[in-house]
């Protein structure tokens, strides 16, 4: 039975995140934010510091590189295990809370790597241990609708041939590989939809501009081309094979990962604003009694207990989906559902903080108006808002995406 509590074997993993947050990120977090497209070197001690934990074996992680779903029999199926997925996005939401766009910033801790970790084989998860992989889905003119892509791989001899373009690449101009999704027949529509991981210097791939953007400014994101880029055929990620019947399955085993972590952003984010805030009204004379009912206190704390209640479902959402992948079960509808609810409760709660604390909440002073700022790309990316919504419609009734769109 799942217990939504915070194992007590991940309470030093917590806590170290929460201290690297708070005595490494918090400080040069405006700085960065200022300095839009320059890269935090401070992150390079702090990326040496978790690879040094990944390689002692411990379980989970400070950063976003996501955890592979562990496919072994068990010796024991009832038996429930708190594992690397829930450590990984309890952490996440730790180092958000110190700064979402630095970690989104950290070295081999990219989207791709979670990509990587979702589809590759072993042999490749070998190969490209140590590389850091933005992730490129995103095409001009396509947003949300992922399956018609028009990115294409063209098998010639032992290399791929890929043409397209990608916008919105989070960390494509840092990181030395791209995890790109690429068609291989469009005729076959959503079942032949291949992700590969290109390394920057293969030929024909080219970073045409970085973006400047709302928030999570000390992330770079870019716009690349692929122009006759060749890519050997080993570095298809998972099976080359087209399987007709399972459809978009394959590539969309990447967000069952990704999903419950930028979940985990918006609720390290949206636990900043509120404890700031709580900071805040407390020195203005308002006090939070979570013993009295909100209609009997002030406006103000009223609806402060309002947006904590949402965050908390929000967590809970979140850490369900990984228990879930932890445990092995399927967790797509879990997924979207923790990445929707915590998306739309961290842009209510950052900016419902800013309007709380009025002109202290609005000006640079504070960090809040930067984490309003900050948290409305962890409701569009990954599948916005809206895409989410749909997915969790589409598995409760039963549908296919012909049936209901």
């Amino acid at each position: 039975m799942i217990n939504l509590e915070t194992p007590k074997k991940q309470a030093q993993l917590i806590d170290q995140a929460h201290q690297l947050a708070m005595n490494m990120l918090r400080p040069i977090s405006r700085k960065y934010d200022r300095a839009e497209h320059e890269y935090p070197k401070e992150l390079d001690m702090l990326a040496a510091l978790i690879d040094g934990v990944s390689e002692t074996g411990a379980t989970g992680g400070a950063g976003a590189g996501g955890v592979r779903r562990d496919e072994t029999p068990d010796k024991d199926p009832s038996k429930v295990r708190n594992g690397a997925n829930l450590a990984s996005v309890l952490s996440v939401a730790e180092m958000c809370w110190g700064d979402t766009a630095l970690l989104l910033s950290m070295p081999r801790q990219g989207l791709g790597n979670s990509a990587i970790a979702s589809v590759a084989n072993e042999e490749q998860l070998e190969r490209y241990k140590g590389t850091w992989a933005a992730m490129a889905i995103t095409e001009p003119g396509i947003g949300s609708d992922s399956a018609n892509l028009a990115t294409t791989a063209v098998k010639d001899g032992d290399e791929y041939v890929i043409n397209g373009e990608k916008i919105y690449v989070t960390s494509g101009d840092r990181a030395d590989s791209v995890v790109v999704w690429a068609t291989l027949d469009k005729e076959l529509g959503r079942a032949a939809i291949k992700s590969f991981l290109v390394r920057k210097n293969n030929p024909g791939l080219k970073v045409e501009r970085l973006e400047h953007k709302l928030g999570i400014r000390a992330s770079d994101t870019a716009a690349i081309t692929f122009t006759d880029c060749r890519v050997p055929a080993e570095d298809l990620l998972g099976s080359p094979e087209i399987d007709t019947k399972s459809g978009f399955a394959g590539a969309m085993a990447t967000f069952d990962n990704t999903r419950p972590l930028v979940a985990a952003m918006a609720i390290g984010c949206a636990r900043a604003s509120l404890d700031l805030t709580r900071d805040l009204l407390e020195q203005a004379g308002v006090t939070i009694d979570y013993d009295r009912p909100a209609e009997r206190q002030v406006a103000a704390a009223a609806k402060f207990l309002q947006l904590e209640a949402d965050w908390e479902g929000a967590q809970l959402l979140m850490m369900q989906a990984a228990w879930m992948a932890d445990n092995r079960k399927p967790n797509s509808l879990e997924a979207s559902m923790a990445k929707a609810k915590a998306g739309r409760v961290g842009s209510d709660v950052t900016l419902s903080c800013v309007q709380l604390c009025g002109t202290l909440g609005y000006s640079e002073g504070e960090l809040l108006e930067k984490w309003a700022r900050d948290s409305k790309i962890l409701d569009i990316f990954e599948g916005t808002q809206q895409i989410q919504q749909l997915i969790v419609a589409r598995r409760i009734l039963g549908l296919t995406s012909s049936e209901l769109k």
